[in-house]
């Protein structure tokens, strides 16, 4: 521990840019409901999570012992038990925990943010905390006060759940005032005891109509940290604003007269916080509509919409250290949104922070967050749904998952230089798709100077992705979804690159030097298989081999694509990745023999099963032709005893570039989530569309004329980690794309 003390007090020049990582652990009240992410991630019952952390090699950990969790009713009957197990392992392994007491929350039933000894109540909670555990150094008593405030005093989505601005303040000054007497208390126990506080800043930018609220707004951010630096005098912007609002001077004059300056700003920054406001409103959705009481306006995401792009993290820790010459460190990285865009916005916020370091600011820590991910924060945790965004680690699998970000923090965290191909290409917030309005100028200072190469599409010197397969559905929804990601590709056709020719595909991978190769070609037409076997078998079986083997002398990755059709029915539980294939039919076998092959020449391959394409960007899938013949007032006939696990085709390319970024390997089974008879998912997709689903005629397989033999059940299930969403919500997706289409 006193290394981690001196390397804090330590000028920054003397020492590396650090990095943590944080536990998203919000244990937020609605109602009179709790909504708790430990419980909800698992974290709450898996003490081994802390040694997946240790093994990234973080420096410190922001790390829950929550006030509702530990003390619910009442520090005489308080459970420790938890605390004690990690706080100890966590001082094992060499980590230092930055302790929070209260995460987005109003502490347990018997008071609320309003309550007005709700101040001294966390006090008496952080006494029994920093007696119980006086070798831990770091607290945040209170997670971001200022976004916990507006969201339960101002907006009313948490309790008390005020919606005026006086709730506001009397939460956020009750907020203020317990984070001061809590580190009071903290500090007549441990003396050296840091304040680690954090806050989102978030800036506001507007047309010059509205610069008076943008100009309030930005004044108002900083409150958290001007109260506790005791900034708050009768010539603060604010202090007007808070008396009007209802609060005395004495309240006031109390953060005067007991200033507690954080030994740390921690700035939380999301890309989502940065807003813009326009009077315009006819240019936005209605929901984006709202009003001051003197005008009205839309106010959305200033990333969607400023000409310049993101102010980026850069400008924020500048503004921070500018305004209070305080250490500052960024204290949640997180962005929900693809592998590659997670990678890329990390690596920004990095570069940022250590610019900023060259020019004399004292930073000292980039957070990696949320380790586990986070739940139903599309909704501010107003409900309850399951809405899961991964992390560092994902936790769909049996046990968390590292995702490519792991390797990063690792990397970070031994001094090397993350070297993924990805990264040279610019995260979404600096392209020009990025703008869903009108571009304004917000006269805003881009942060496309952070490490980033130009402000376009994916950069023409990065290695692309090689994918295979230019005219089959596959191969143009890559295609189709890196171009919206961000990734370099080359799509290749037969002719360009003939996979079972090993010539062809050494001259290929010499010439493009790809990072990875997605093979989505493959012979299809599974009863004309039966008729041209050693065709069906060079295609599918031979091709892969000859393509893993190649990847594997050139250290390139591979994903290949492998069939349901590898079973043979004889089960009614779905199948997974390490059940025995037995196939009925010669396509079958020649997806079987690809996999043993593959694994064989190149264990590194991904390789991913799946099953019952349906998709609209084509013309030939079951779904869009059982459609189509519905649409013209046709019947349409399919199986009633074939059941199997459809496959919306954009979830099965999304999830297996994330798999490919992350570095995964072996067999894996990706396929929406739902078993369903042929016939049925006609008369799903009629139903859905508003056609008369007893146009669908169900009949057994035996009668439909095929030549190959079929499986009566092949669903696939998986014991790796099941990345895709409902069958349901894949087709709504469906139409709704097929609508944009």
């Amino acid at each position: 521990m006193v290394s981690f003390n001196s390397r804090l007090n330590t000028h920054n020049s003397q020492v590396p840019l650090e990095v943590w990582a944080g536990v998203e652990c919000t244990v937020n009240r609605v109602g009179d409901e709790y909504f708790d992410q430990l419980e909800r991630n698992g974290h709450a019952t898996r003490l081994d999570d802390l040694d997946l952390f240790a093994e990234l090699g973080i420096k410190a950990i922001r790390y829950p012992v929550l006030w509702e969790r530990t003390a619910p009713d009442g520090l005489e009957n308080a459970d420790w038990s938890w605390a004690d197990e990690r706080l100890g392992r966590l001082r094992e392994l060499g980590i230092n925990p930055i302790v929070g007491l209260v995460h987005h929350g109003s502490g347990p039933r018997h008071t609320s943010l309003i309550d007005p000894e709700f101040p001294e109540k966390l006090a008496l909670y952080a006494r029994a905390v920093a007696e119980r555990y006086p070798w831990v150094t770091h607290y945040t008593p209170v997670n971001e006060p200022l976004t916990t405030a507006r969201f339960s005093g101002m907006y009313g989505h948490w309790y008390p759940h005020g919606a005026d601005e006086l709730t506001f303040a009397r939460a956020l000054l009750g907020e203020c005032r317990g984070v001061t007497l809590a580190m009071k208390a903290i500090r007549e126990v441990n003396p050296n005891a840091q304040l680690v506080q954090t806050d989102d800043l978030g800036k506001i930018y507007s047309t010059p109509k509205l610069a008076y609220q943008a100009e309030f707004e930005n004044e108002r951010r900083w409150l958290t940290f001007d109260l506790l630096c005791g900034r708050v005098t009768p010539t603060h912007r604010m202090w007007g604003h808070l008396r009007y609002c209802g609060i005395n001077e004495a309240e006031l004059d109390w953060f005067l007269e007991n200033p507690c300056p954080p030994d740390i700003i921690g700035i939380n920054h999301y890309l989502t916080s940065d807003r813009f406001l326009d009077e315009r409103k006819e240019r936005y959705p209605t929901c984006s509509h709202g009003s001051n009481g003197r005008d009205e306006y839309a106010d959305i995401e200033a990333v969607r919409v400023c000409a310049e792009g993101a102010a980026g993290p850069r400008n924020l820790l500048l503004e921070a250290w500018e305004r209070y010459k305080l250490p500052v460190a960024i204290t949640e990285a997180h962005l929900h949104c693809t592998r590659e865009e997670q990678l890329r916005w990390l690596y920004e916020v990095w570069n940022a922070a250590l610019q900023l370091r060259d020019q004399g600011v004292d930073v000292r820590a980039v957070t990696a967050w949320s380790l586990l991910g986070t739940y139903d924060w599309n909704s501010l945790v107003t409900r309850w749904v399951g809405y899961y965004e991964p992390g560092v680690f994902d936790l769909r699998s049996s046990r968390p998952r590292p995702t490519a970000i792991a390797k990063m923090i690792r990397d970070l965290s031994a001094g090397r230089k993350p070297d993924h191909p990805l990264l040279e290409t610019p995260g979404w917030w600096h392209r020009q798709e990025r703008l869903l309005y009108p571009a304004v100028s917000c006269g805003v200072e881009a942060g496309g100077d952070e490490g980033v190469t130009s402000p376009s599409s994916p950069s023409s010197s990065s290695s692309p992705l090689a994918i295979v397969g230019a005219r089959g559905t596959l191969g143009r929804a890559f295609a189709r979804l890196c171009e919206l990601r961000g990734i370099s590709y080359r799509l290749l056709t037969r002719q360009e690159m003939d996979i079972a020719d090993p010539a062809s595909v050494d001259a290929v991978l010499a010439e493009l030097k790809p990072w990875a190769v997605v093979n989505a070609a493959g012979y299809v037409r599974v009863d004309d298989a039966e008729r041209e076997p050693h065709v069906c078998l060079r295609v599918n079986a031979e091709g892969p081999a000859i393509l893993a083997a190649a990847c594997a002398q050139h250290n390139v990755g591979l994903l290949t694509f492998s069939s349901d059709l590898v079973f043979d029915g004889a089960v009614f539980n779905p199948y997974i990745e390490s059940d025995t294939v037995a196939p009925l039919n010669v396509y079958g076998c020649s997806k079987a023999l690809a996999e043993k092959l593959v694994l064989k020449v190149n264990p590194a391959s991904l390789i991913i099963r799946t099953s019952a394409f349906f998709g609209p960007w084509d013309d030939y899938n079951f779904v869009t032709i059982a459609l189509r013949q519905l649409s013209a007032g046709n019947t349409f006939v399919a199986a009633e005893d074939g059941i199997v696990s459809p496959t919306y085709v954009p979830d099965l390319v999304h999830a297996s570039l994330d798999l490919l970024i992350d570095g995964e390997s072996g067999l894996w089974h990706l396929a929406n989530k739902g078993a369903i008879t042929w016939a049925d998912l006609a008369r799903l997709a009629a139903k859905t569309a508003g056609f008369n689903p007893s146009n669908v005629i169900a009949l057994p397989t035996r009668e439909l004329g095929l030549t190959a033999k079929r499986p009566t059940y092949s669903v696939l299930g998986t014991n790796r980690g099941e990345l895709m969403s409902s069958l349901d919500s894949a087709m709504s997706r469906y139409f709704d794309e097929c609508q944009r289409f």
